[in-house]
């Protein structure tokens, strides 16, 4: 069959079949098949040229499709919206109205598509064959002498704007995952990197605080120790301890020396029960702090000879009464002659010996006496001023014996035998050669231990630890006491410092 030549200008449409001619629609033909002809409309709304060789529920006709650019060829056509080939309308040509459309499509009604004309990779046309809903669409392509049917989607059943925007949502695709893992990458190197920081800020502050921790451990145990060597250095007299505990700390080593220590400290623990020792600070009033502290913590009374007497008196006395100008020499421990401030210090002193032993004595608290003791001796200046006190009673009591001897009157054994002395003939001597030493270059002697236990009316029994196995392993001061007197312990190892055992 002959295509008929068109111009370029103005392209050739066929006929629109009249009514009984196949391809008719059902205006014009009664019963029109799904492969409706001329009047039928596109997806787009537009007439299409019907497959060549198309007929009314008849096969395809032999005739070959025109070739792309050939006579015969659809050359007025021009691109619908949906990107298919669809022939323009010539000049003139009566419209469709949308009704005439709908009637147009046949009985087949939406599911009946129109073949157009497309390009394909080649540059040849190809042909959108109509299909049925229950038929998959074709694509008839015609070249050289080779000829084939792809199927096709179903354009005719998407939107046009969804079939527009399939490329670019494919775009947008790349696009979103392309800035996504872009932001991801991003996000990681930033994670990656605040990680590194964090972790090096953290090592570096632990290296710091590891430094710190070390120095302030070092100045704390240093002002630990400062405080602790301060503390014992004040508080004279040291807590209770063990007392086999403290014999082994103290005397290690297998010298002879050592062994009859821990013999004796062992007969003291095992025969005179004694579980426990309180150390008193060595230096040169440590008898006279033992002994007092024990007066103290016991609540004793005074002397029965205090009790007669006001001993805040006895310095005026000792000066007016009894002419005792040389009390002026007196010294006050490491100080040296103080001229005659010397009464004004001594009565000073002998008041505060007074006021505490009466405070001591009116408590009747064991503990209660112990913790106010332990105030007590840790003030170094509260101390002295109350061994000052001791050693000025110590010279009282001499003087009054020395003025009883005198008198051809009975005096104490004790006083005989110092004052059979030539460095204690008389109470100067005694107080410049003896008593003005004790507390500065040296402490109390065996005499004076008797003349202290006798002013004070009390029994001081001491252990000497030295002597052990002999007959001067444990003495009294005086030897002969009064039955009624009150009896406090001391032990020493050399005669010269004491300690305090408690029961």
């Amino acid at each position: 069959m002959a295509v008929p030549k068109s111009s370029p200008r103005e392209p050739q449409r066929p006929r629109a079949p009249a009514a009984g001619e196949p391809g008719a629609g059902p205006g014009r033909q009664e019963g029109g098949g799904p492969w409706a002809a001329t009047d039928a409309l596109g997806p787009s709304g537009r007439r299409c040229r019907p497959a060549r060789g198309a007929r009314s529920g008849g096969p395809r006709g032999p005739e070959r499709a025109p070739e792309l650019g050939g006579e015969g060829s659809l050359g007025g056509e021009r691109p619908s919206p949906d990107g298919v080939g669809v022939p323009s309308e010539p000049p003139g040509a009566p419209r469709v109205r949308p009704a005439a459309r709908e009637q147009a499509r046949g009985p087949a009604g939406p599911g009946v598509l129109f073949d157009c004309c497309r390009r394909d990779l080649r540059g040849r046309r190809t042909q959108l064959l109509p299909a049925s809903v229950d038929q998959f669409p074709v694509l008839h392509f015609s070249g050289g002498h080779a000829r084939g049917v792809i199927p096709l989607v179903n354009l005719g059943s998407v939107p046009v704007h969804k079939r527009r925007l399939g490329a670019a949502g494919s775009d947008q695709v790349y696009s979103w995952t392309l800035v996504t893992s872009q932001a991801l990458d991003t996000v990681w190197r930033i994670a990656k990197g605040s990680a590194k920081l964090a972790v090096s800020f953290l090592v570096t502050a632990l290296c710091y605080f590891r430094r710190l921790h070390f120095y302030l451990g070092h100045q704390l145990k240093w002002w630990i120790g400062y405080l602790q060597r301060k503390f014992k250095r004040n508080l004279s007299v040291e807590a209770e301890v063990d007392l086999l505990s403290y014999c082994a700390r103290e005397w290690k080593g297998e010298t002879a020396r050592a062994k009859l220590m821990r013999k004796a400290y062992e007969e003291l623990f095992w025969r005179h029960h004694i579980k426990c020792v309180r150390q008193v600070k060595r230096d040169n009033y440590d008898a006279l702090r033992s002994v007092l502290f024990q007066i103290f913590s016991q609540g004793l009374s005074f002397p029965s000879w205090m009790k007669e007497k006001d001993i805040v008196k006895l310095p005026e006395k000792l000066l007016f009464s009894q002419g005792c100008n040389w009390i002026q020499q007196y010294s006050f421990g490491p100080e040296k002659y103080t001229g005659s401030n010397v009464f004004g210090k001594l009565r000073k002193c002998v008041e505060l010996l007074k006021t505490q032993w009466t405070e001591f004595n009116g408590i009747r608290d064991y503990h209660k006496r112990g913790s106010m003791c332990n105030i007590l001796f840790s003030d170094a200046i509260l101390e002295y001023k109350l061994y000052e006190a001791l050693k000025f009673i110590m010279l009282y009591q001499v003087t009054e014996a020395y003025e009883q001897m005198k008198t051809n009157k009975v005096i104490p054994s004790l006083f005989r035998l110092l004052f059979s002395r030539e460095t204690s003939a008389d109470p100067l001597s005694f107080m410049i050669n003896h008593l003005n030493s004790v507390g500065d270059t040296c402490g109390l002697e065996q005499i004076d231990m008797f003349i202290l236990g006798y002013s004070l009316e009390v029994k001081i029994k001491v252990f000497r630890l030295f002597k052990f196995n002999s007959r001067d392993f444990e003495v009294c001061y005086p030897e002969d006491p009064l039955r009624e007197w009150p009896e406090i312990s001391l032990l020493t190892e050399n005669d010269c410092h004491y300690h305090i055992p408690v029961c």
